[in-house]
């Protein structure tokens, strides 16, 4: 059984920075990337950044030059750092865990961050 815990969140002023964290425990392959999503108030998630194994990586447009995504593989471990945050960054956060030799997504439970003055 694969567990996916996230942590980090908070509440922030525009301009500031957040940094998530998510773990990832349990039996699953190496082969696989590790994501952050996102869901505001009345709409779908999205999908932020992913980082794949191999160390590839993607952005939404709405963060590139913003956030950044790293992971520790010997930690199963995957970071978000948020930067130059605007209100438009709250929603809840999730971790998901792309397992792609067995095709399996694990999800986190989520962590809510809010952009405030």
């Amino acid at each position: 059984q694969v567990q996916v815990v996230e942590s980090g969140g908070g509440l922030v002023q525009p301009g500031g920075s957040l940094r998530l964290s998510c773990a990832a425990s349990g039996s699953f392959h190496s082969l696989n990337a590790m994501g952050w999503y996102r869901q505001a108030p009345g709409k779908q998630r999205e999908q932020v950044a992913v980082l794949s194994s191999g160390g590839s990586e993607n952005y939404a447009d709405s963060v590139k030059g913003r956030f950044t995504i790293s992971r520790d593989n010997a930690k199963n471990t995957v970071y978000l750092q948020m930067n130059s945050l605007k209100p438009e960054d709250t929603a809840v956060y999730y971790c998901a865990l792309h397992d792609w030799v067995i095709k399996g997504d694990y999800w986190g439970q989520g962590t809510q961050v809010t952009v405030s003055s």
